[in-house]
């Protein structure tokens, strides 16, 4: 008798892999349900790979990537792409560049046209890096103005990982951006870009044979990146708690972030991490959420998430309350991060995610943009299908114990963290002081460092023996 699989596992479906002869890494994943297709462009390097100084280059080669390429410029290209009715996107992340688009699969020799001129032929434009360039600082500016919360995680990164690559702003910093010129665009592409750093991923109503020689011939000859991809220490271990103040005179709520030091993207215990994470900080009925919004009305939201990058990345709380509620509102915070590490999850809790994750996992799987992204994933950190295969068969797996090694493992202690704040500082300076040695910046300097000449530090006064 044929034995069923779980409704909520999924099957990895059919698909081809070839390692074209520049060392480029192509998957096909057929998928008819829809005459779509849909490709992702992965590139190893990202914003760890701008130079000092430099944050947000990467950011601004990707962005330029549609704005003209091969015989097209900016508007020719843009055309190009609307007269078939697709999509083309860029972004960087710390580790990668990628891009992501899609067709109907009637344009699939169009799409990889534009593609393979986007990647391999590029039109460094001065006007077009200016516009773009003066677009993203008027972002970080109006999200200085209006809702700095944006802002939290960029500034939580830099001060948790500073001196790290994931230390860098990935999009950039006012001072840093406009520092950026066209031949420092020029200059990362010729370093960073190349065949061998690229896997390219296509999913979707395509013709596999003939997608394969046809994306062999746009890409197999590509040059190699001109720089070898520097190597990825691992983060230094938070020895204790230290504090950054971001003053924003007048404001009426705090927003903070408590950030310490996660795992990886190959941290074998992922489903166990996932479920404890999703009771911790993750869904409205959470530990968290429950304890800053539900039970003490101090905040509107609460949430933890990890970050799982290609080495150790963070694990982060993010939260707000009225300027008066400040403190109140982070030792609730590191409290309940304090009885998770002491207490632990219960059974009946373990159960509850477990059946909510199982029900969810297979809705996240089910278009070909979908499916595109997951073997991104996958190349781009060197996973194994049954990352993706295995996973329902892993949450049905983890047992009360494996929650209690997780929060060990990975849950940071409240004590080696970094707690950003950004705030109106005359009003919450000195209840600060007792999480750790403060540092104070203002909002409205262009930046993100904590260590930048200029910054005020505050420690806690010694009491008299």
């Amino acid at each position: 008798m044929r034995t069923l699989r779980p409704a909520h596992d999924v099957t990895v479906p059919p698909y081809k892999r070839r390692i074209l002869p520049n060392g480029a890494r192509l998957v096909i994943v057929p998928r008819r349900e829809v005459p779509l297709v849909s490709f992702c462009a992965i590139l190893s390097g990202g914003a760890r790979c701008d130079p000092a100084g430099r944050s947000g280059l990467s950011a601004l080669a990707a962005g330029l990537l549609a704005t003209g390429a091969g015989g097209r410029n900016a508007f020719e290209f843009a055309d190009a792409i609307e007269r078939i009715g697709g999509s083309f996107n860029a972004a960087t992340t710390s580790d990668h560049v990628v891009v992501t688009g899609q067709f109907l699969s009637q344009h699939q020799e169009r799409m990889l046209e534009l593609l393979a001129d986007a990647l391999l032929a590029p039109r460094w434009s001065r006007p077009e890096l200016e516009k773009l360039r003066a677009r993203q600082i008027e972002l970080i500016k109006a999200a200085k103005d209006s809702d700095p919360a944006e802002l939290l995680a960029t500034y939580g990164r830099v001060f948790l990982f500073r001196g790290h690559p994931y230390g860098k702003p990935v999009m950039g910093s006012e001072d840093s951006l406009e520092s950026i010129s066209i031949e420092d665009v020029s200059r990362c592409y010729r370093s960073h870009f190349g065949g061998d750093r690229l896997a390219l991923i296509f999913a979707g109503d395509v013709n596999v044979e003939w997608l394969t020689r046809a994306a062999e011939a746009a890409f197999g000859g590509w040059r190699r990146a001109a720089v070898r991809l520097p190597s990825l220490a691992r983060p230094r271990q938070i020895r204790r708690r230290r504090v950054l103040l971001i003053d924003r005179p007048g404001a009426a709520q705090s927003c903070f972030w408590i950030g310490g030091l996660g795992v990886d993207k190959h941290y074998r215990r992922r489903a166990a991490l996932d479920l404890v994470n999703m009771l911790f900080g993750g869904r409205f009925t959470s530990l968290l959420n429950s304890a800053l919004r539900i039970r003490s009305g101090l905040s509107y939201e609460a949430a933890s998430s990890f970050t799982r990058g290609a080495a150790r990345a963070e694990f982060a709380i993010r939260s707000l309350a009225q300027t008066e509620h400040t403190a109140r509102a982070l030792d609730l915070a590191l409290l309940t991060l304090s009885r998770l590490k002491s207490d632990g999850v219960s059974r009946d809790m373990l159960e509850s995610a477990r059946t909510y994750a199982l029900g969810q996992y297979p809705l996240s799987l089910e278009t070909a943009a979908d499916w595109a992204f997951a073997f991104g994933e996958m190349e781009a950190y060197g996973l194994a299908p049954e990352y993706i295969a295995g996973y329902g068969a892993a949450l049905r797996g983890v047992r009360l114990e494996d929650t209690r090694r997780v929060i060990a493992e990975a849950f940071p202690d409240p004590g080696r963290t970094v707690v950003v704040v950004i705030g109106d500082a005359a009003k919450v300076r000195a209840s600060l002081v007792r999480y750790g040695p403060v540092s104070e910046v203002p909002l409205a300097r262009p930046g993100f460092e904590a260590t930048s000449r200029g910054a005020a530090r505050l420690r806690r006064k010694r009491r008299p023996a």
